[in-house]
């Protein structure tokens, strides 16, 4: 982090983009905080001041410049490298944990005393859990504001304000606007209640095709939906439900979300952001794979290799699991079949999408007899959906990976690999390689680069800490090779 650094004023000084969300500059002669790349005049080092994060700015007493909007920028992409627990509440502040659960929710899910978490993260991140809320839940009211026509009360309501008079109060202290004022500066054209319209930032080079491609080939017919460009999905959210539609334009994700709770917005945008992984650090990236010359070509080709998250840690479990000793296409049948079953239908839906990803524990009761195939794998989607209903197996982007991993490998019929890809996927884990994985391999041998597991694995060391991202690039090799193309899946595991 370049916090109390002099990079940090060169970065400043320089209007580097590429720090966007890294760190947050404030100005002490003015009395606001700014994105890097701010376009105001550079001011005098001895003015300056740097933060790990908004909320530590806005608890100096900075408010947000009007001119950058330092709110609407890429996350830092330190939440993504960092597994320790500053990192994992932060993913879990993101996602609306505080405003639904308080701090002792908070830190009951990352299993540390509310006093020890709250020191932790006002140590490393200059904000406690609540200030941390507090800014993601301007954030979130300053979205609706500007992109919906819906009152003020609901406004406040939706993003998670005890009062109208708190929200008030608090827009005018960290964006120097009344709510009012704010609304008079809409952007973007407004939409009508329910549905917002967003701008979802990200660190260039960004190869959101290739991410979209990914999530295309595995769409199940009901729950996703792609095409002319664009993906939809239905989403289970905590108040609710919704349906997002994602489109690569430029220099951001155009993004429409239908909700049936505004309260859920906040956690959604954070869900779509991991789905896609837009607060990657591609230059970071791109420089450490692309050092290796067996690589490099892949890496000019796909500039800003994304590596596809999750909105819903069950889904990516159960698919991992059927998807296992089978190729992509018939494990997208067979996942349609639980989605067609046993997934409920959407109160509204659109387009082709209509039903969502069954729950925990319809999937505990009746997975066995839905699903066709081996009577083992079925058995292991519903020992895993009860682990879940029960509560014994969390999937949450919160969780230590050491841990997750166990929780997961006590189950039979989960083994390493599922683990791995569970982990590379719900908690965003930069440095996963999937070895056994067949289409990998293929793709590792079309670049000359060892295709035997343990070759492959100690070739890819020096890939470390972005050996998930080298994945992305030998999985893409594979489906682009000159072989017919064969979909990543995994052996069957013994566990």
């Amino acid at each position: 982090m370049l916090v109390g650094t002099e990079d940090a004023f060169r970065a400043v000084a320089a209007r580097d983009a590429r720090f966007d969300g890294c760190f947050i500059h404030a100005v002490r002669s003015t009395g606001i905080y700014c994105r890097p790349s701010c376009p105001a005049r550079t001011p005098k080092r001895s003015n300056s001041e740097f933060y790990p994060t908004a909320a530590a700015a806005q608890a100096a007493g900075y408010r947000a410049c009007r001119r950058c909007l330092p709110d609407a920028v890429p996350g830092s992409p330190e939440w993504d490298l960092r597994a320790d627990l500053a990192g994992r509440a932060m993913r879990l502040i993101s996602d609306g944990v505080v405003d639904r659960c308080g701090v002792q929710g908070l830190a009951d899910k990352l299993g540390y005393s509310e006093r020890h978490l709250t020191r932790v993260l006002t140590s490393e991140l200059g904000a406690g859990p609540l200030g941390l809320a507090r800014a993601n839940r301007a954030h979130s009211a300053r979205v609706l504001i500007e992109t919906t026509d819906i009152s003020f009360s609901d406004v406040a309501f939706a993003a998670g304000f005890a009062s109208l008079r708190q929200f008030n109060d608090t827009m005018r202290e960290i964006f120097g606007r009344t709510p009012t004022e704010l609304r008079g500066q809409k952007r973007g054209a407004p939409s009508g209640a329910g549905t917002v319209q967003l701008r979802l930032p990200f660190r260039a080079p960004c190869d959101i095709a290739g991410a979209l491609r990914f999530l295309a080939r595995r769409a199940l017919t009901g729950m996703e939906e792609s095409g002319n460009g664009c993906y939809s999905r239905s989403l289970r959210l905590p108040h609710g439900t919704g349906i997002a539609t994602l489109r690569a334009a430029d220099k951001h994700v155009a993004c429409t979300l239908r909700l049936s709770d505004l309260r859920d917005l906040g956690g959604a945008v954070a869900r779509l952001r991991r789905l896609l992984d837009l607060d990657a650090d591609p230059v970071a990236v791109g420089e450490a794979l692309g050092s290796d010359p067996l690589l490099r070509d892949s890496v000019a080709r796909s500039p800003g290799a994304r590596v596809p998250g999750a909105v819903d840690g069950l889904e990516i479990v159960v698919r991992a699991v059927i998807g296992q000793q089978i190729s992509v296409a018939a494990a997208r049948s067979t996942t349609e079949r639980l989605v067609t079953e046993l997934g409920d239908e959407l109160p509204h839906p659109e387009g082709g999408v209509t039903r969502l990803f069954p729950t925990a524990e319809v999937l505990a009761e009746h997975a066995a007899a839905a699903l066709p195939g081996p009577r083992r794998r079925a058995e292991t989607v519903r020992d895993v959906a009860a682990a879940v209903a029960e509560g014994r197996l969390a999937l949450h982007p919160g969780r230590d990976e050491a841990e997750l991993r166990d929780d997961l490998e006590r189950i039979r019929g989960v083994g390493p690999w599922t683990s791995s890809y569970v982990v590379m996927r719900v908690l965003g884990a930069p440095d996963v390689l999937l070895s056994g994985d067949l289409a990998l391999r293929r793709g590792a041998g079309l670049l000359g680069i060892p295709e035997e597991p343990a070759a492959l694995s100690a070739h890819a060391r020096r890939w470390s800490p972005w050996r998930s991202y080298a994945g992305v690039l030998l999985w893409e090799a594979a489906s682009s090779g000159p072989v017919p193309r064969q979909e990543p899946f995994e052996l069957w595991e013994k566990s």
